[in-house]
């Protein structure tokens, strides 16, 4: 497992920074130090202890070859998430949650479906050779247009099996679909959200680049490592016949006892 940061780092990276005292969620007060200006100072002790948690989760979801999911569409988030994203092999969205996403997926894997059909048939050459450049044209629109709703989750044929949420508040679509289809969820919680929900919370600064790029590179490795190091999945357990018992036996007859007295 990789290095967890120290405190300084997390320091360094802006991690303890919450949010003005006034908008405060009360859930969030065991990860709360103090405050400091008016602003909430996020107990960093806890974030270490609660991000080597969740990196030890995520590792473990890797190793037995599940999916972790990478969601967080803010602007100075977009470019981290994909490239972290892209490095671990994992989905993603970094542009905009597609509603259903979760709770629909049949439907969402439909166009996952018809994009990668695209994607292939273009790149062999079959749309050159079957289609004039009007009719192409508007193919290669769609294939944009299915890129961005859901060029990050193209491999994704079932649902995840956990999802990180870089902020539940601006991912609260996402949240609510994951919790609904009961994914487990880890996320970057701050000091404004509820992480009553949250099966793997890390306190911290949710808007802070530096502190995004940390928690997704973080994440990215351990993904990775979890995939370096596979581990085979319990084995079912077996079923073992057991015998019949034998039939009990009727006890033999008892004989009447001898007597001398004479029968008259």
């Amino acid at each position: 497992m990789a290095n967890i940061p120290s405190l300084m780092e997390l320091l360094k990276t802006g991690m303890h920074f919450g949010h003005q005292e006034s908008r405060w969620h009360p859930k969030m007060k065991p990860f709360i130090f103090g405050a400091r200006g008016g602003i909430h100072i996020i107990n960093l002790e806890i974030t270490q202890e609660k991000l080597k948690a969740a990196l030890e989760y995520v590792k473990g979801v890797a190793a037995r070859g599940g999916t972790v999911m990478f969601v967080g569409t803010k602007r100075q988030a977009q470019e981290i998430v994909k490239r972290e994203a892209l490095r671990a092999g994992v989905p993603y969205v970094s542009e905009r949650w597609l509603g259903g996403t979760l709770t629909n997926f049949p439907m969402i894997h439909a166009t996952i479906k018809r994009y990668r059909d695209l994607m292939k048939r273009r790149a062999s050459g079959d749309i050159a050779e079957k289609y004039t450049k009007k009719e192409q044209l508007m193919i290669d629109r769609e294939i944009v247009e299915m890129e961005e709703r859901v060029g990050g989750i193209s491999e994704l044929d079932k649902l995840p099996d956990a999802v990180f949420i870089l902020d539940l508040k601006y991912e609260k679509t996402a949240y609510t679909e994951a919790i609904t289809k009961r994914v487990p969820v880890i996320a970057l919680v701050d000091s404004n959200v509820n992480p009553e929900d949250v099966a793997w919370p890390i306190p911290g600064n949710d808007d802070a680049v530096r502190a995004i790029d940390m928690v997704f590179r973080l994440l990215a490795d351990a993904v990775l490592e979890g995939k370096a190091n596979p581990v085979a999945p319990p084995a079912p357990p077996v079923r073992v016949a057991v015998a019949a018992p034998a039939p009990i036996a009727a006890p033999a007859p008892v004989a009447a006892p001898a007597t001398d007295k004479a029968v008259s």
